[in-house]
């Protein structure tokens, strides 16, 4: 299967190529020329299997280049000992017609581990396929999660090397002492001066900096991404939400065909997109439910079909999804639109120079007849939290919480009541802060102290990889400004 452009469908990449590169060169996405459809017993014949055998059957449909003895042996090392729990993504039930689809069972305790505990093993094989003899330099913008777990699945990966930028006073304490700490000799990590768009766009740049990419190849480097831009990235997450209507076949919950809502708290839209090729690929999604917080751009667009950015920016208590660029929309617009590159060129170009653009009546009614969306605030993050906690004695963090409220008030306002599927994207100790104010503690401990305080506090354990944070020494201090960032780069790779 070859991989096109969303800017440029006559740009062809093999499945390595798209995943090596990460962004064409033209600045669109690599994005599969067809999109496999499951047999009609797929979902049946994958309700008895393990998740790492739901994703070589899955990821095999897409990676034609990688053998099926390639695919198995990456499943087992990504989706291993370094979960907590076999079944790797998890669909916890707290109600007849309401389950949670729990993707922080990883190594960093985050939904971000899904794709970034396979996509080293990806890359790496795909620099072999084609002959890549250049190191590849990963570079990552992060709103909080996608920088550690980056970090953490590429350390110490050979003919890598990866540097983070997040933004500075924009991620919570947790977020930032995880990625402060990491181990591995391949590794880096700078604070960007600004937001997470500010940090997103500075990437970006990077990428389509010749100069620069001139300057590496004499070192022997070139760049690649880490973030949901790669179609590395974006593959394994549809692999969960596959999952999880099996899992609800296995229990009982639903049977074969019924239709299931799926509500994702979502700031880039790599994770609901994800949700949509799930449900292009014959899973039965009836609507994607796209949940934000008080950065609400992705839930005016649904709305409206207008996306613009021109608004203000809020720090909120879900610093993951505090995002006004979503890059994966493109992908979205892309296929809907019937892959009309030159109309995605010209959105894009709107975006890029007034920060705002509007889609056709034919997409905007395409897009409401896949997609409903709600946002809430932080008071009413903190509320869900305390609700979703003395109902059925569930911890949920913030941006899971944004979730539970937006369904909530899409199943009042629309009578839809689907059974429902929420996808709970982080462990509740990675914002012990804002989770401990939910519940009414307002007298917190200072650094990882906080994480015992809210252990005691609810009866739960803190998860193994952030009771590992206790004494681990601060190695990374760099702060830049956006404009320094390719000194950052041109530094770690001297």
């Amino acid at each position: 299967m070859n991989y096109a452009s969303t800017r440029d469908k006559k740009m062809r990449m093999s499945a390595a190529q798209a995943i090596v590169r990460g962004l064409a060169p033209d600045g669109g996405l690599m994005t599969p020329e067809v999109l496999p459809r499951l047999p009609g017993s797929a979902l049946e014949t994958m309700k008895d299997m393990s998740y790492q055998q739901r994703v070589v059957y899955i990821l095999s449909r897409f990676l034609d280049e990688f053998s099926a003895r390639e695919l198995t042996s990456f499943a087992a090392a990504a989706y291993g000992g370094n979960f907590d729990t076999p079944a790797v993504a998890p669909v916890r039930q707290l109600k007849d017609g309401l389950s949670c689809l729990e993707l922080w069972h990883g190594p960093t305790c985050a939904f971000k581990d899904m794709a970034l505990q396979m996509l080293p093993h990806l890359l790496s094989a795909s620099l072999s396929k084609i002959d890549e003899e250049k190191t590849a330099c990963i570079l990552v913008a992060t709103s909080g999660d996608t920088g550690k777990a980056a970090l953490e699945g590429f350390k110490d990966v050979a003919r890598t090397r990866i540097l983070v930028f997040y933004p500075q006073n924009g991620v919570s304490d947790i977020q930032e002492l995880q990625m402060v700490t990491q181990a591995g000799g391949n590794v880096g990590v700078c604070a960007v001066v600004g937001n997470f768009d500010d940090a997103q766009a500075g990437v970006k740049r990077l990428f389509s900096d010749e100069q620069l990419a001139h300057m590496l190849a004499e070192r022997g480097y070139f760049l690649s991404s880490a973030n949901s831009i790669n179609w590395g990235r974006v593959l394994p997450q549809i692999v969960y939400y596959i999952s999880a209507y099996c899992d609800l076949l296995k229990s009982g919950a639903i049977a074969n065909g019924h239709q299931i809502n799926v509500c994702v708290p979502t700031g880039n839209f790599g994770n609901i997109l994800a949700g949509y090729y799930a449900k292009q690929m014959g899973v039965p999604i009836k609507t994607l439910i796209c949940a934000s917080n008080e950065n609400n751009v992705l839930t005016d667009f649904i709305k409206t079909g207008i996306y613009d950015k021109n608004r203000p920016f809020h720090n909120t208590t879900s610093p993951s999804m505090d995002i006004l660029v979503s890059s994966n929309l493109e992908r979205l617009i892309f296929e809907l639109s019937g892959r009309d590159d030159a109309l995605v060129r010209e959105y894009m170009s709107q975006l890029a120079s007034s920060g705002h653009y509007q889609v056709t009546a034919s997409i905007q009614q395409k897009i409401q007849g896949v997609f409903a969306a709600g946002f809430c605030d932080d008071r009413q993050t903190e509320q869900t939290i305390s609700q979703v906690w003395e109902e059925f004695g569930y911890l949920i963090d913030p941006h899971t919480a944004v979730a539970f409220r937006v369904l909530e008030e899409y199943r009042q306002s629309t009578g839809d009541d689907t059974t429902a599927v929420v996808a709970s994207t982080a462990s509740p100790f990675k914002f012990c802060t804002s989770v401990l104010n939910a519940l009414g503690v307002k007298e917190h401990k200072k650094g990882v102290e906080i994480l015992d305080q809210l252990s005691e506090q609810t009866g739960i354990s803190v998860p193994a990889p952030l009771a590992a944070l206790k004494g681990k020494a601060r190695r990374f201090d760099a702060v830049t400004e956006k404009a320094g960032m390719i000194e950052q780069v041109l530094e770690f790779l001297r």
